[in-house]
């Protein structure tokens, strides 16, 4: 299990990674931004309300991907223009997250940050992956990185997601917490930058 001073070591690494890659980031951040606002005629950044740690809501920053209008897990796409489909596919729509590893709302790695409805709602053990704070990636992420393909292919996507995807998702982050260490860490985000290089 997580210790609070694995705890305070995860954040000081965060932090610093954070503001190392901040000069880096900035001007393609800004510049995406941009071509979003351009691209779909309203401001290119957007906050939506997540769980975070100790089930606190948060406002979480993305690049903006979808149109205005219903969204329907599963038929995400249909709502993107082309160039939000590419954001959506690179995942350079989470960019902006990193403010949210500066502000101590994410981390780099962590369960991902659910609209209310999940991760505020677990009872019992299950509670522990609110010990953490959301990730930008994580293993469930990982697993689950065509998740939008694999609820295209189902003909209720939101139960799949609930009954199916949610449950999994639980229990790989609960392993996580249990079994955490500064190494596993590392080779998230390693295996995370290799997945989106290629």
């Amino acid at each position: 299990m997580i210790t609070n001073t694995q705890l305070v070591a995860k954040r000081f690494f965060d932090l610093v990674l954070a503001c190392l890659l901040l000069p880096i980031l900035i001007l393609p951040i800004l510049i995406l931004v941009t071509v979003a606002t351009i691209d779909m005629r309203k401001y290119g950044m957007f906050t939506q309300t997540r769980v975070g740690q100790n089930a606190k809501f948060f406002k979480i920053c993305k690049i903006r991907t979808l149109r205005e209008g219903t969204h329907e897990l599963g038929h995400l796409d249909k709502k993107a223009t082309q160039f939000g489909r590419f954001l959506r596919k690179t995942k350079l729509d989470e960019l902006p997250q990193l403010f949210n590893v500066i502000q101590g709302e994410m981390s780099f790695v962590g369960p991902r940050p659910d609209i209310p409805g999940f991760a505020d709602k677990l009872e019992g053990d299950d509670r522990i992956i609110l010990k953490v704070k959301p990730g930008i990636t994580g293993s469930a992420t990982l697993k689950y990185k065509n998740e939008e393909e694999i609820l295209k292919q189902q003909l209720d996507p939101e139960k799949y997601n609930r009954t199916v995807i949610w449950v999994d998702k639980v229990k790989i982050n609960k392993y996580y917490v249990q079994n955490y260490s500064f190494c596993l860490d590392l080779k998230l985000i390693l295996k995370s930058t290799l997945i989106n290089d290629n």
